[in-house]
């Protein structure tokens, strides 16, 4: 019954990640159907974990299920990507203001260290990883500011709209850039001056915002 259940998740994390990528990559487009019936023979699978995955890529944002349709990649908007960077930059921001007050020097170079480790990802262009390591640099301020309910809702955020943010990180130089910006961050910390944490956090999000709008309008 274990190597069942665990067969049964591997399938699904490989469904989850594959469809992902593809809809990254852009071999899945907007609008377009992905097949449950033709997923469930690919993998040699029953519906269950492959519907399993669907629910989660589409708290992901990366698919919408139809009614009687089924699942379609979901196509982004600017206005989706506006209103996601601009709430995110107001509670990231407000975290980072808390946390510059509460900041420990522990705290202080565990994010050095986090953000050492990004610098050296940019070179290898590996942008999974750079991804997941950004997010625990991000979190960990947000866990600092001593708010747990700030960091319930940023992580829900987060999670609805990691497609967005995975896409702006994939663009060319923007890696670099987050890391240069983490470094100002941490002078804020360091300082203990919330409010230009505040402000470099709004700013970076912001930028973020920016680089995928004009990616999507060329």
């Amino acid at each position: 019954m274990k190597k069942t259940i665990e067969r049964h998740q591997t399938l699904r994390e490989k469904i989850l990640e594959n469809i992902r990528d593809a809809i990254l990559k852009g071999s899945l487009k907007p609008g377009e159907r992905v097949s449950e019936p033709d997923l469930a023979e690919r993998y040699g699978i029953s519906r269950t974990p492959i519907r399993e995955a669907f629910r989660q890529l589409e708290s992901e944002g990366y698919l919408t299920v139809v009614p009687r349709k089924g699942a379609v990649v979901t196509a982004l908007s600017e206005r989706d990507v506006e209103e996601f960077y601009s709430i995110k930059s107001i509670l990231e921001g407000y975290a980072a203001r808390l946390a510059a007050e509460r900041m420990t020097d522990k705290d202080i170079e565990r994010l050095e260290a986090i953000n050492d480790r990004l610098e050296k990802l940019t070179l290898s262009g590996d942008v999974k990883t750079f991804f997941r390591v950004h997010n625990e640099f991000h979190e960990h301020f947000i866990r600092a500011s001593g708010n747990s309910k700030l960091l319930e809702l940023i992580q829900q955020l987060l999670k609805k709209f990691d497609r967005l943010r995975i896409a702006s990180l994939s663009l060319p130089g923007r890696m670099e850039i987050s890391v240069q910006e983490h470094r100002k961050i941490i002078e804020a910390f360091k300082q203990r001056n919330g409010e230009t944490a505040d402000l470099l956090v709004r700013k970076n999000a912001a930028y973020g915002g920016q680089v995928l709008i004009q990616s999507m309008l060329e």
